[in-house]
């Protein structure tokens, strides 16, 4: 891959989108990860202003650390580009004493979870109303149309995703080109969403590069016929397959039940 062309390329389509779009700028929300720091470095490069909003809620400090760090060196090189930090861990507990509590505790956690991502693209709405920006999604390749490892209308709620035609290892090598700091290259990821320090590859299964090769094995068309891969690959295989059928409706368009005309016209 020309990495340097990708980013160029992924610059010129941001650019463009938003001038097509009749909005002024981006704002990314940025989690000391790879992939929204690759996210924010192109919509910095675009020239138009980028708002890079910091929103933690019980967030592990190396994460609030790397976040800060890379929002900071965009700002050195890049006189478009503001940071903005809510506090959201105020409001997460608010609502949690407001809501019911579940009596199935895995349950809960995971409805937490994905409330701490809503939240987060609540904020970063408000600031795309207010400024008349565009919410740049951070998504790559295998989280949006492989296994569906995203929250719905979370961070799974934005205006257009800029990288999620990259795997995750092209996200890297991409990073790589753009001049990423060595503690998010070098950092496992992580969705950030427990307060804690699990990875994705531990909430998954899999790491990426393996989630990226059944990607590839189910895109070539090979059939469920597993008994010439190993027996990690058939592991990896069969979390893919079990993760892109219950994640299936993330991924396609919201159903909408049509009335046939023969009743309408009645």
């Amino acid at each position: 891959m020309d990495t340097s062309r990708v980013a160029e390329h992924i610059t010129d389509w941001l650019k463009d989108y938003a001038q097509q779009a009749g909005q002024k700028g981006f704002v990314v929300g940025v989690s000391g990860g790879i992939d929204s720091a690759v996210t924010s470095a192109l919509c910095a490069r675009s020239g138009l202003p980028t708002l890079c909003v910091e929103m933690p809620i019980y967030q592990h400090i190396d994460q609030v650390r790397r976040a800060q760090e890379h929002i900071t060196r965009l700002r050195d090189g890049h006189p478009n580009v503001r940071m903005h930090v809510v506090q959201l861990t105020g409001v997460f507990d608010s609502l949690i004493d407001a809501l019911p509590k579940a009596e199935d505790a895995s349950g809960m956690e995971l409805s937490l979870a994905n409330t701490r991502a809503r939240l987060r693209m609540t904020t970063l709405y408000y600031f795309a109303g207010l400024l008349r920006y565009l919410v740049v999604g951070t998504g790559n390749k295998v989280e949006d149309f492989g296994v569906g490892f995203f929250t719905k209308y979370g961070d799974g709620g934005v205006d257009l995703a800029p990288i999620a035609d990259l795997t995750k290892t092209e996200v890297y090598a991409v990073g790589k080109e753009l001049g990423i700091q060595d503690s998010i290259m070098n950092a496992p990821p992580t969705d950030g969403l427990w307060g804690d320090d699990r990875t994705d590859a531990d909430q998954i299964g899999a790491t990426y590069p393996e989630l990226e090769w059944a990607m590839e094995v189910r895109q070539a068309g090979v059939g469920r016929r597993m008994g010439h891969f190993t027996d990690r690959q058939r592991e990896v295989l069969a979390i893919f397959d079990r993760m892109h059928a219950a994640n299936r409706h993330k991924m396609e368009p919201i159903p909408v039940c049509i009335i046939p005309e023969d009743i309408r016209d009645r």
